[in-house]
């Protein structure tokens, strides 16, 4: 079973890092965390769990006015223009042992999440104080990148930072600057038990906040589980959403396209690079959107299934003085 947020705070006072922790109602995004916690001057971070080819995993955790591009990023690791995606809900639960919506570097320290590789924005370095999620997004916790630092070398990560907004040419005289970060070898996370790992804030719709801690319906990632390694790359519900995103492209580029031509004085094909270019930074915001509507559907469909079946029982029960 994975840390839970009490264990981690236990960690960090062991290992004498100051740190705040701010109580919250759940948030799913990081404009409704700013909410909470943007007026006491920190830096919020925005945090994705993604996978490549060869299924090795990577957390990516940069300031939220950061923009990433998760093609150049892929690029510069050595894996392509598409090497990277975002990981199933099935990796999130069995490797970093956390629900949807709390990808955070402190889920690193369970012993499932050794072979992840992290990402950190350079950014980080300059704000004093920096906000990630304790394993659960009800709380925002406070501290600097430096403990950061100390708390990613106690659990044996050598911290890694990068701008990601740099673009540097990738060819046969330009080898990927960040090749070096790519995990070796090719993990089975398949293996991994899950029984331990339902998470545990994800509410009856009809609960009611609480002023410290509230559970709620996270987002981030994908839903479905992932089918066999062995046969396919994706996962079955996460290429639902991908195909899902890339009809969404299929249908804007072609009016994009057209529109431009006659009001712009511009060729053709550098056009269609702009386009490609869009998509690269807004394809991973549209996934998240697709697959947080899609997990709340599950989520209400579940609740009202629930609920039918517990009247029905109710009501079919004969009465016994």
């Amino acid at each position: 079973m994975g840390y839970t947020k009490d264990q981690l705070l236990s960690r960090l006072q062991e290992l004498k890092i100051d740190f705040t922790c701010y109580d919250h109602p759940v948030v799913l995004t990081v404009e409704e965390q700013a909410k909470h916690v943007g007026h006491l001057g920190g830096a919020l971070s925005k945090n994705l769990l993604l996978k490549d080819k060869k299924h090795r995993l990577y957390v990516v955790s940069a300031l939220a006015e950061t923009k990433v591009d998760m093609k150049i990023l892929s690029q510069r690791l050595g894996l392509g223009k598409g090497g990277l995606r975002m990981a199933p809900e099935e990796n999130l639960l069995q490797v970093l042992q956390v629900p949807l919506g709390c990808v955070t570097p402190f889920a690193l320290i369970n012993e499932s999440a050794s072979a992840v590789s992290l990402l950190l924005d350079k950014g980080f370095m300059s704000k004093q104080t920096c906000y990630f999620h304790p394993l659960t997004n009800d709380v925002t916790i406070a501290l600097s990148s430096s403990n950061l630092d100390k708390f990613l070398t106690s659990i044996g990560k050598q911290p890694a930072y990068l701008n990601f907004e740099d673009a540097p040419a990738v060819g046969k005289d330009s080898p990927p600057d960040l090749a070096h970060l790519v995990p070796s070898g090719v993990p089975n996370f398949s293996e991994q038990p899950v029984e331990n790992t339902t998470p545990t804030n994800v509410p009856h719709q009809n609960n009611v906040p609480k002023a410290t801690e509230v559970k709620a319906k996270p987002k981030v990632q994908s839903k479905g589980p992932e089918t066999s390694q062995s046969k396919v790359d994706k996962p079955t519900n996460a290429t639902s959403v991908d195909n899902f995103v890339d009809d969404v492209f299929d249908i804007i580029s072609p009016l994009f396209l057209s529109e431009a031509l006659k009001k712009l004085d511009i060729k053709k094909e550098e056009l269609s690079s702009i386009i490609d270019g869009i998509k690269g930074r807004a394809a991973p915001d549209l996934e998240m959107i697709a697959r947080m509507l899609k997990n709340a559907s599950y989520t209400s469909g579940f609740h009202a299934g629930f609920e039918t079946m517990l009247n029905r029982g109710l009501s079919g029960r004969s009465s016994r003085n």
